[in-house]
């Protein structure tokens, strides 16, 4: 067992220097090979076996996992990330707390299982809240909050879970200034590909409002209101993502999405009288 754990060690060395070089192919090939060790390790979850390199086994594995993390970050691989942090998770979590261990102890039939706890990994938090951010970007707001009530209440007063918890704040307040500004002031290097998503998904919400609220904006104010810093980024982010917009002369034209877009008349009159009716009918009943 101490042999498969020193090549797993050399392994992931080799993972981490082709990280380090940016070599992302060989990267996710090493990966690959590597979770398939992982699985010859008796110490790890969901089995816990005590074993002689069993704190060293859980170490590495995490280790092993955050990296996949990240790197699904750095190729744009959502599903993948949501798969690898999914996988770490226990080692946030169970390898921290006495009821995992027992529970192992009991599936096994070892009444004298000793705990192998793990202290707590440096990048546990920014991970945890690169992960909020992921919800957060997927509006998936339930599931962002339940991830919140399972954090300890220690955890909150890191940066990069302050950073998230805020972003989600703003977002529900429609304060999306705030969201925007917040790209410049990232915690952490690998929040950059989403909060770019969120930069993005705020400029269409506010981009969709401004249809709506105005037939035409001069360029300066469009980009004032989309928070872009020069002239050649609101004509590149018109170009990409609306190309029915019209800028002529300095003005930006929303004209024509208008007409485009069917007008739909509410039956203002119709829905009186039904609301008139529905009053009388509740005086008679009362």
């Amino acid at each position: 067992m101490e042999a498969k754990f020193a090549d797993a060690e050399k392994l992931f060395d080799r993972l981490k220097s082709a990280f380090v070089a940016q070599d992302y192919e060989t990267s996710i090939t090493l990966l690959s090979q590597l979770k398939v060790k992982l699985t010859e390790f008796s110490g790890l979850p969901p089995l816990y076996r005590q074993t002689p390199t069993q704190v060293q086994e859980l170490v590495l594995a995490r280790s092993i996992l955050e990296y996949a993390v990240i790197l699904s970050v750095k190729t744009e691989d959502q599903e993948s990330f949501e798969r690898h942090f999914l996988q770490l998770k226990p080692y946030y979590t169970d390898t921290r707390t006495m009821k995992t261990f027992m529970l192992a102890a009991v599936l096994q039939n070892h009444e004298d299982l000793q705990m192998q706890l793990i202290s707590r990994s440096s990048e546990e938090y920014p991970i945890l809240g690169l992960n909020l951010l992921r919800l957060l970007v997927q509006n998936r707001i339930a599931e962002f909050h339940t991830e919140l009530e399972l954090l300890p209440p220690e955890a909150l007063d890191d940066v990069c879970l302050k950073h998230a918890i805020e972003l989600e704040q703003s977002f529900m307040e429609g304060a999306y200034n705030r969201v925007l500004n917040a790209r410049q002031a990232f915690p952490h290097e690998t929040y950059l590909y989403f909060m770019d998503l969120l930069a993005k998904t705020v400029r269409d919400e506010i981009a969709g409002c401004s249809e709506k609220a105005f037939d035409f904006l001069t360029v300066a104010d469009a980009k004032k209101i989309l928070m872009f810093s020069s002239d050649q980024e609101l004509l590149k982010y018109a170009a990409e993502e609306h190309p029915d917009w019209e800028i002529q002369k300095g003005i930006l034209y929303f004209q024509k999405v208008k007409e485009l877009a069917p007008c739909k008349e509410i039956p203002s009159l119709q829905m009186i009288n039904q609301t008139l009716g529905y009053a009388r009918e509740l005086e008679r009943i009362v």
